[in-house]
């Protein structure tokens, strides 16, 4: 307090615990008002910028330039936790250097503007735990360190007595137990931190006060006056120590030793045992959610554990009821119980947070949702959707901080790791846990508007009205009423380093562990429901099923473990899981009941009918002769009636026959009538629609316009002769005036719509005439001038019209009257004659009424009999239809029955596959359900079917069938995941890489209206909405590992109740549920890792397809080419015999509904005769159609299998090409492509080769397709991994003939391992045979074709020896029999354990002899045959390698096919362009190239989206979409699967990069120099020095000590200066060629211009000088190389020519070739070797594995535990070691004072120097290893530092921290060794006199020593030291003891020679002896001289290296100094071509 309130910074340094944090925040709270303070909390993660933002925006600007706190205040700038920011790559703490710049300046920079920012009024408070990683001293130095001891058990004693006191000392009772309470608690914990230690496998285990506190917190909890007895006190505090202590420890046998602490301590404090407190040895269980008084319940131990049980299930039924609230369907068996409990509990104390330990589907979410409502709270958690970031993050913390501090509501915040979409969510949570606020959440105006909104209320509470103090409260309010539940996941890594970066994870949280379900309550589980169905077998049947449950859920646990081993698969296994697996069954097990029972009770009651059938034929056989005899008497008594009857009848007919004539007469002559009438009307009509116009027109008529008419003095000549026609009409003066008194009548209207037309005579229409007749008298006219008039003159018109027609109407009129009157006379007598006729009709009917009635009877009794007679032969043909029926009926029964009996076990074992059987392939599918499960249930006495199958319990024949007609493989794998697929309970998720899932689902939900989906769409959540919404299915494809947050509610069901309404809540929206709603989901990964959740969530099925699954498909494919009626028939039999089946099947169960339908007799029933007559005539017609469908079958069967190999050829090489997957990302292969390539070889081999017979075509066809997937494979593969694929494609097709011995083959791979050293024989060639060597061999006899092979090593090593030495070891004869014994695999096998260099030869020579040579000489890159293989919706894709740009040949393709090219390279705002470009040319037909899409992975799935659309958009013919990128992981697998790949990478091998080169020449290229004499074979020589430069870096550090990018264009700019500077000569002599200008600027700048490293510069100018030689243009077919097949060919050939020679030269480089020695060859043909082998065992991993005997399963917790603390043990005992074997620090004082005379000596500076930086290094790694040690034990908390010590010394590497004194490639043993060397020659030289010779190696910086040196000579002879160089000698061998030092420099020992080996003899550098890498130099003399003007000749200077990286490293270059060694009969250029160097020390 005093050093705060004096201004000064402070740093308060103490464990964790010991009151840092009270300390800081009492200070806080006690400064004087002149200060404002700030709490941050520091992390791993905290960043320097966050730091500068939180302080910045706790300060105002007061000048341009300064800051400070606004009011005129001082910041206490808080800290917690100041040493947790994490260093960076220069071991610096960049926060912490922030803050340091700014004690020490006072300001810091600001980050935009670069500008100085002045920070002032400011101090520092932090607090450091102990433990963790220390901070810069220089930091360190600017704080008042204090520091926070742990208090005494005494002062702990004190604190906790006086606290308990408060509470129990008024009560008697109790009393006397504080003491003992306080004691017990104490001990406890002092116990747990000494034993139960922060280990690396338990960083968690953290115990400080604050956990001691919590004890205690609870029993001050409790209502103690109402507890009865003290040992209910003892078990609240027992329970409160579990809960503190044992919650936090997750394996179980340190849960027991607490356990066991704790019995230790009840019977030692209070004389108890666990017995005496527990019921059962349970742990109490302590709560208070029991007791009704919400608002002060009693917390108390629970008694009755059943009574708990049904109280928090009655809760979760409440919580369900809740609108809104996601249903939980919880069990609460007694570990549930436990954790919801310590939930609970946890969240009811004050600022009490939680952190849930467990994977997902552990119930930690679930738990803490009915625990928060149990406590009364409301629940909080984020959504996460695919734009959810910090920002979003942030908006919901301040709602949350609202709703807490402003709102005042309790709250449980929720967050899952799940939800980490930023790094910065886990900061926040540290700053919410640690401080309880986020720094800088609220803006300034959203504190302002919290202050107005709290300002009462903090006033209230007295707290002062400033912001600061209003927000402060705000945020204490809001931490009291909110509590934080962090659950997260331990799988990985992940959880440790989250622990370690983020402490308040731990020290804050109390911690609650969801281990794995054991055993017991996996069982109490599973009783639990099947105590609620009824089962066969009762209570025993129960027990037997529940731990059947058991086996199969953890024997699945175990598989899944086996498979991460074998496959590299993941699959996690969780209770959800098991919870499925139980319901399930009783799902099944209720729906088979049914369905079984329904099918059993159609049969019962069909045969039931039969019987009672059989009963009913007798009665009516005894009712047809009662019925016959009736029927007689009455067909008597018919006939008699008869007879009468005849007599009237012919009367009344006479009479009929009268009347009819009459009538027939009338009727003619009323139709005469009628026709007078219609002719008369019909006149009329045609006059009506003229009178109704004219009526209609006087209708409309107005007064008005009548009066306008009058109006007129003189009226128009219209109007007036209008008027005069109307009064014509209506016969009066046709004058105006008389007109318009008419018109002035108000009756004018009326009159003329009412005229009497029977006025209209001859004289009248003649007048009305003469108007109709004038051409002026038109409506049309009139109505220009009036319309009243208008419709007067259409009235005129019409009377005149209809006049003329009553006219010629009339007439007829007269006529119609008269014949009228004659009708009606006649018809009058015709009525008299009918009644007359009437009468005797009546007669006649009453007598056939009579006879009518008597027949009737007839009728009935002949009905009655017929009927009998009809019952009876239907009786005889259902008895005979059924009779068959009857038999398979009851056999039926007996099967179904016996089925019903079975299905305890079928049903078992049918919910454990649809539960855990989806990600495994088929073999651990059928390891589980008939090795494990079957075996299990038949043990436990379960009845199960024998033979049971899962795909047919679950599934109806009919149904799969349907789903293969839909495209679904037709393989039992592909079917059982057809039927996972459609009877999971979850949504499935297919791993599909081939496709075939999907395109199924598509076929098979298409009539339902199927969405297809992916992520990359905008609108994907809306259309899965409205599917939910509307019952649609949705295929979302293409998902990737990291599943979308936003579909977390489709993907677990989380469908809500809101009143009758089931909704689903998907983003912000909440939709109803349609149970009709289909969700699917597939990934084209082959390989993913998902997570426990979504393991949970999802049901993951591995639809990758099967090598048969596919051989059939294939089979089908190329039938269907070759023979297609075979393959026709093939489908039309299946349709035909699926379509039989059914029919037989839809027959007979209609059969069976009219049984079980039918009220009555069946003999009633005609409908079933008549179905069972159909299906009898079906049923025969449907046995012979399949008789000969098997027969048809058989024949094309039969036919198909001749092609059977070509399908199995092509499904061979189709997972050769899946396998490459594995080995690179970008090798991806779609089926659909492989299948269109198949189905391109089928028809290209026949058009080219002509076949006789089946066999030859299967050949043809097979050589033909394996050739054609080898080349378009080879185009899209790097060069390294073409052999590679055509080896696995040879062993493959070796192995698919079961030529290759798989576990000789399994050997050649992985080579010999011996475990057991001390049983091992000695190996007998040490000299020449490696250890490893003799491992192989050793191993090897092991085999059956090998025994005795390692006798043979001892018995004759010289023979092998000269094996050894061959340079072709695989053509040399093997010693004894093993010659002839051996075949080719055995002889690659042997050859391969003594010489693995030869690895690469002897494949390549396999592969010709078993394929063909085509195999290992790869097509040539050929860019227009791979266009014309393209088409405009492939993407064409470049995959980039270094050096080498395809751009050039993609614009002379362009340029060659007129095609316009739009190139982009991409970048960050280039995706709208490129879409552009893409739209635009798709349209034009012109290219898109878009390279670099590595740099913009993020909108690939974009890029993607684009190119799955191509094919709708229908882009011209010719467009074409070019991509490049180099290879990355997160390529999308779809456009590499959709594209044709092509590697750019250069192709391997001196021949292949000249075929590359003369490729790129044109004829006219080559033809067009002047002199082609001179510039062909220069040319030559160029190429071969490109090729040459390429493939030296093969050799390592040998070819190049940097390996350079040369690429085309440095060729290609080096042919123009060659090309133009031979057209430029004046002649085409030799000796104007300017050979100089030409080496020069090949050399130095073109290809120079790369160069970077002076010797590499070096070997570049010795190959010019050979390669551009006179010799080259003057020497026919000179020589390049010592090797005689390279050279240049004639010099007057032709391009082809040129070609021609270079295929002859060998596939295989020579490294004779470059100039090397053979020996060079070797490192590079190891590691090529190596790699070979290492990739062919990884993508062989499982073939393998099961050579080795498979793997067995993992172990439990305790197992896995055993094993971490094995390795801790080791890397403990490992750092114990080095301890003990180092040197100790060398004291440097000593040496000082005992050289005191040497004062001044150069050396003894150099030595001084070295043992300093040795001292220092010697500190660093006592301290790490001291520091590990304690990480170890658990003594300290492990830092990323301490970690990666901790890997490197597992994996026996140097730890990075370790290397900073001095560069070696060493692995650990050696380093440690060669250290010890180190130390000791230094300390040997400090103590003693200067050596006589020098280990120069062991000098940290060698180069210092050698300069030292020269510096004593320079003093010497007082010449300066610039002009000093060296002179070397080298010493002979004998003089290996040197008796005294040289005059002059010094003798150096210890250099290793690489790339030659030293002659001593001759005293030269010399050829290295066969097998020879690295030889040892003898001493040399390092002698320092003034510098020659002159180098020596004969003389190569060797460069001198400190470690085999010659380039060093940007601090520590590699390079000592060039060493001048003798070359003998050698040209030095030849060791420079060899790369020799000398070494100062190896790599081993």
């Amino acid at each position: 307090m005093v050093l705060a309130r004096a201004k000064r910074h402070v740093l308060m340094v103490g464990n964790t615990g010991t009151g840092k944090t009270a300390c800081m925040q009492a200070i806080m709270q006690t400064m004087p008002d002149n200060y404002a303070t700030l709490l941050i909390n520091f992390s791993a993660q905290t960043s320097s910028k966050k730091v500068q933002d939180i302080i910045e925006g706790k300060m105002e600007k007061k000048s341009k330039k300064s800051y400070a706190p606004p009011g005129g205040k001082r910041l206490l700038c808080c800290i917690e936790d100041m040493n947790m920011p994490a260093k960076d790559l220069f071991f610096s703490q960049p926060t912490l250097e922030l803050l340091r710049l700014w004690m020490d300046q006072g300001y810091w920079y600001d980050r935009e503007k670069q500008s100085k920012r002045q920070i002032n009024e400011m101090q520092l408070l932090g607090t450091m735990t102990s433990g963790r990683q220390m901070i810069n001293p220089r930091i360190q130095s600017k704080f008042h360190v204090l520091n926070v001891t742990f208090p005494s058990d005494l002062q702990i004693k004190k604190i906790f007595t006086l606290i308990l006191k408060t509470k129990l000392a008024q009560i008697e009772e109790f009393e006397p137990m504080i003491e003992l309470f306080v004691q017990a608690t104490v001990e406890v914990y002092n116990e747990v931190i000494k034993v139960m230690l922060p280990t690396p496998s338990k960083s968690h285990y953290l115990f400080n006060m604050r956990d001691m506190s919590k004890v205690f917190q609870g029993l001050m909890q409790t209502k103690h006056e109402l507890l009865e007895t003290k040992e209910q006190l003892i078990v609240i505090w027992a329970h409160e120590c579990l809960r503190t202590f044992s919650d936090r420890l997750n394996d179980m046998n340190d849960k027991q030793w607490f356990r066991d602490q704790l019995g230790n301590k009840l019977a030692e404090k209070f004389a108890l045992k666990w017995s005496q407190l527990t019921k059962d040895g349970v742990n109490p269980i302590v709560v208070d959610f029991l007791d009704p008084n919400e608002d002060d319940p009693f917390y108390a131990e629970v008694l009755d554990t059943p009574g708990l049980k049904k109280h928090i299930e009655n809760k979760m039924v409440e919580y369900n009821e809740e609108p809104g609230y996601r249903a939980l369907d919880l069990v609460f068996f007694v570990d549930a119980i436990d954790h919801l409990c310590r939930i609970h509990r946890i969240i009811r104390q004050p600022r009490g947070n939680a952190l849930l330990v467990g994977v997902g589907g552990s119930g930690r979410q679930s738990q803490t949702r009915m625990a928060t409502y149990l406590a009364g709270y409301t629940c909080f958690s984020i959504e996460v959707t695919k734009s959810y970031r910090s920002a979003d993050f942030h908006e919901d913390l301040k709602k949350l901080y609202l709703s807490c501090g402003r709102d005042k509501q309790r709250k449980t915040f929720l967050f899952s790791d799940t939800q980490i979409v930023e790094p910065s969510f886990l900061e926040d949570i540290n700053g919410m846990l640690g401080s309880g606020e986020v720094a800088n959440l609220f803006a300034a105006d959203e504190m302002a508007a919290i202050r107005e909104d709290l300002r009462a209320d903090a006033i209230a509470a007295r707290i002062q009205d400033t912001l600061e103090n209003v927000y402060q409260f705000f945020i204490d309010r809001a931490r009291e009423r909110l509590h934080i539940v962090v659950c997260m996941s331990p799988v990985g890594s992940q959880f440790r380093v989250r622990l370690r970066m983020f402490p308040t994870l731990v020290n804050n949280t109390s911690i609650d562990w969801f281990t794995e379900w054991p055993p017991e309550a996996l069982q109490e589980v599973s009783m639990k429901f099947l105590t609620e169905i009824e089962v066969e077998g009762g209570e025993e049947m129960q027990h037997a099923l529940s731990e059947a449950f058991v086996v199969c859920h953890t024997s699945v646990a175990s598989a899944s473990l086996r498979m991460k081993e074998d496959l590299r698969r993941s699959n996690y296994v969780t209770p959800t899981n098991y919870l499925e697996l139980v319901q399930g069954y009783i799902k099944i097990l209720h729906a088979k009941h049914q369905e079984l029972g329904e099918q059993c009770d159609k049969l019962q009651g069909g045969l039931s009918k039969l019987e009672e059938t059989k009963i009913s034929v007798q009665k009516m056989s005894e009712d047809l002769v009662e019925a016959k005899s009736l029927l007689t008497q009455a067909e008597a008594d018919c006939d008699a009636l008869l007879q009468v009857i005849t007599q009237e009848k012919r009367v009344a007919d006479e009479k009929r026959v009268q009347v009819e004539a009459d009538k027939i007469k009338i009727s003619r002559e009323k139709e005469v009538a009628n026709a007078i009438a219609a002719e008369a009307q019909a006149d009329l009509d045609k006059a009506m629609p003229e009178l109704d116009a004219a009526q209609e027109a006087l209708k409309t008529l107005k007064k008005a316009e009548i009066d306008e008419i009058k109006a007129y003095k003189t009226p128009p000549e219209a109007v007036q002769t209008v008027l005069s026609a109307v009064q014509t009409v209506l016969k009066k003066p046709p004058t105006w005036d008389e007109a318009k008194k008419t018109m002035g009548d108000s009756q004018f209207l009326p009159g003329l719509m009412d005229f009497n037309k029977e006025l209209l005579n001859d004289a009248l229409l003649t007048k009305i005439g003469k108007y109709t007749a004038n051409p002026k008298f038109k409506p049309e006219l009139v109505g220009k001038v009036s319309n009243a008039a208008k419709g007067l003159c259409l009235w005129v018109i019409a009377m005149h019209r209809f006049g003329i027609v009553q006219k010629e109407v009339m007439p007829k009129k007269m006529k119609l009257d008269k014949a009228t009157e004659e009708l009606a006379r006649k018809e009058k007598m015709l009525a008299d004659a009918l009644a007359v006729l009437q009468e005797m009709t009546e007669k006649v009917e009453a007598l056939e009424k009579q006879t009518n009635e008597k027949l009737t009877e007839k009728k009935k009794l002949q009905d009655d009999a017929e009927a009998t007679q009809a019952k009876l032969t239907r009786a005889e043909e259902i008895v005979g239809g059924l009779g068959g029926e009857k038999d398979r009926w009851t056999e039926s029964i007996k099967k179904y029955e016996a089925a019903i009996l079975n299905l305890t076990g079928d049903s078992l074992l049918a919910s454990a596959f649809l539960s855990y059987a989806g990600p495994f392939n088929s073999e651990y599918r059928m390891e589980l359900v008939e090795k494990l499960w079957m075996k299990e249930v038949r043990r436990l006495n379960i009845p199960v079917t024998r033979g049971f199958v899962p795909t047919d319990f679950l599934s109806e024949p009919t149904d799969v069938r349907e789903w293969q007609l839909q495209g679904l493989p037709g393989d039992d794998f592909s079917v059982e995941n057809g039927v996972l697929v459609n009877r999971g309970s979850r949504w499935p998720l297919m791993i599909d890489p081939q496709g075939q899932a999907n395109k199924w689902i598509k076929s098979m939900e298409k009539s339902r209206g199927l969405k297809v989906l992916d992520l990359k769409m905008a609108d994907f959540l809306r259309s899965i909405e409205h599917a939910v919404q509307l019952g649609t299915p949705v295929l979302m494809q293409d998902v990737l590992e990291e599943m979308d947050p936003s579909l977390d509610p489709i993907l677990s069901k989380a469908i809500m109740k809101q009143g009758s309404r089931m909704v689903m809540k998907i983003g912000d929206n909440t939709v109803d549920y349609n149970e009709k709603f289909r969700f699917y989901l597939t990934t084209k990964l082959a390989n993913p890792h998902y997570s426990p959740e979504v393991c949970t969530k999802a049901l993951v099925i591995n639809f990758a397809v099967r090598e048969d699954g596919l051989e059939d498909q294939l089979l089908k494919i190329v039938v269907r080419k070759e023979k297609a009626e075979l393959e026709e028939q093939k489908d039309e039999l299946v349709l035909n015999t699926a379509a039989a089946k059914k029919k037989t099947k839809e027959l007979e169960d209609e059969i069976l509904r009219i049984l079980a339908n039918s009220d009555d007799s069946l003999l009633e029933d005609v409908n079933l005769v008549t179905t069972l007559k159909t299906s009898k005539e079906t049923s025969v017609a449907i046995q012979k159609q399949l008789k000969d469908a098997e027969v048809t079958e058989e024949k094309i069967n039969v036919a198909r299998e001749a092609y059977r190999p070509c399908a199995k050829r092509a499904s061979i090489l189709f997972f050769v090409l899946s396998d490459l997957g594995s080995i690179d990302n970008m090798y991806q292969f779609s089926l659909d492509a492989y299948v269109t390539l198949f189905t391109l070889s089928i028809v290209k081999s026949a058009e080219n080769i002509r076949s006789d017979s089946v066999q030859t075509r299967v050949k043809t066809l097979n050589d033909w397709h394996t050739l054609a997937v080898y080349n378009n494979t080879c185009r899209g593969l790097f060069e390294k991994h073409k052999l590679l694929f055509s080896f696995h494609m040879a062993a493959r097709i070796l192995a698919a003939r079961n030529e290759l011995n798989i576990e000789e083959y399994a050997f050649f791979l992985k080579g010999g391992q011996v475990f057991d050293k001390d049983s091992q024989a000695p190996n007998p060639c040490p000299q020449w045979l490696s250890e490893k060597g003799w491992d192989n061999v050793y191993e090897l006899d092991k085999l059956l074709a090998f025994h005795g092979i390692s006798s043979s090593f001892e018995q004759g090593p010289s023979q092998w020896l000269e094996i050894y030495l061959s340079p072709n070891p695989e053509d040399a004869e093997l010693p004894g029999d093993w010659q002839t014994k051996f075949d080719d695999l055995q002889r690659m096998i042997m050859i391969r354990c003594i010489r693995p260099d030869r690895v690469i030869f002897m494949v390549t020579r396999y592969i010709e002899k078993y394929l063909d040579k085509k195999y290992v000489e790869p097509p040539s890159f050929n860019l227009q045959e791979i266009y014309d293989d393209s088409n405009p919706f492939q993407p064409l894709i470049f995959v980039l390698c270094p050096g080498v740009d395809p751009t050039s040949q993609l614009l002379g393709l362009a340029d060659k096919l007129g095609r316009n090219l739009k190139a982009l390279a991409l970048g960050q705002g280039q995706a709208p362009l490129a879409t552009r470009l893409m739209a635009e040319q798709a349209k034009t037909g012109g290219w898109v190239f878009l390279a670099n899409c590595h740099l913009m992975l993020s909108w690939l799935p974009k890029l993607e989206k684009i190119i799955d659309d191509l094919p709708a958009q229908k882009p011209h013919d010719n467009f074409r979409l070019w991509l490049s990128s180099t290879p990355h992981e997160k390529f999308p697998i779809a456009i590499l699967q959709m594209g044709i790949k092509m590697t750019t990478e250069p192709p391997t091998g001196l021949k292949s990069n000249l075929v590359r080169l003369y490729n790129l020449l044109t004829d006219s290229r080559f033809n067009k120099p002047k002199y082609p004499e001179l510039y062909r074979p220069l040319l030559f020589s160029l190429c071969f020095y490109h090729s040459v430069l390429l493939e030296r870096r093969k050799f390592g550090a040998l070819g190049m000590a940097i390996p350079y990018d040369f690429n085309d264009s440095d060729w290609e700019v080096s042919e123009n200066i060659l090309q133009l500077y031979l057209d430029e000569m004046p002649d085409g002599a030799v000796t104007s060629i300017p050979w100089d200008t030409i080496r020069y600027l090949i050399c130095d700048a073109s290809y120079g211009g790369r160069v970077t490293d002076d010797w590499d510069r070096r070997t570049l100018s010795v190959y010019v000088c050979q390669y551009f030689h006179p010799d080259a243009v003057t020497i026919q077919q000179h020589k390049l190389s010592k090797h005689d097949e390279y050279m240049i060919p004639c010099m007057d050939g032709t391009i082809a020519a040129y070609k021609e020679y270079i295929s002859t030269l060998p596939v295989i480089d020579p490294p004779q070739a470059f100039g090397q020695h053979p020996n060079a060859d070797i490192s590079s043909q190891i590691t090529n070797s190596m790699a070979l082998l290492e990739t062919l065992i990884a993508i062989n991993a499982s073939l393998l594995r099961s050579v080795a005997g498979g793997g067995g399963g993992g172990g439990g917790g305790g197992e896995g535990g055993s094993a971490a603390n094995s390795v801790e043990t080791r890397v403990y005992n490992m750092a114990t070691d080095l301890e003990e074997r180092l040197p100790e620090i060398v004291d440097l004082d000593q040496i000082i004072e005992s050289k005191a005379e040497e004062a001044g000596n150069a050396l003894l500076t150099v030595l001084l120097q070295e043992l300093d930086r040795y001292n220092g290094l010697l500190k660093r790694v006592f301290s790490s290893l001291n520091q590990l040690k304690k990480g170890v034990k658990g003594l300290v908390v492990m830092n990323d530092e301490l970690e990666d010590i901790y890997g490197a010394l597992l994996d026996g590497r140097v730890p990075k921290v370790w290397l900073k004194t001095y560069p070696s490639l060493k692995p650990l043993a050696s380093w440690a060794r060669d250290l010890i060397a180190r130390v000791e020659q230094l300390s040997t030289w400090g103590m003693g006199s200067q050596p006589k010779t020098f280990w120069l190696s062991g000098f940290t910086y060698p180069t210092g020593f050698l300069k030292a040196l020269q510096q004593v000579q320079a003093r010497a002879t007082k010449i300066s030291i610039d002009k000093f160089g060296w002179e070397y000698h080298v010493l002979p061998a004998e003089m290996g003891t040197v008796t005294q030092s040289p005059k002059e420099g010094a003798y150096i020992r210890g250099m290793y020679l690489e790339g030659a080996s030293w002659h001593d003899e001759r005293g030269c550098v010399a050829e290295p002896n066969p097998m020879e890498l690295i030889s040892q130099m003898p001493l040399v003399h390092f002698k320092p001289v003034e510098v020659k003007k002159k180098a020596a000749k004969g003389m190569y200077v060797a460069p001198l290296y400190m470690y085999p990286i010659r380039t060093g490293s940007r601090e520590r270059p590699s390079f000592v100094v060039g060493v001048d060694l003798p070359t003998g009969a050698y040209d030095p250029a030849e060791w420079v071509k060899r790369g020799t160097a000398l070494l100062l020390a190896t790599d081993t």
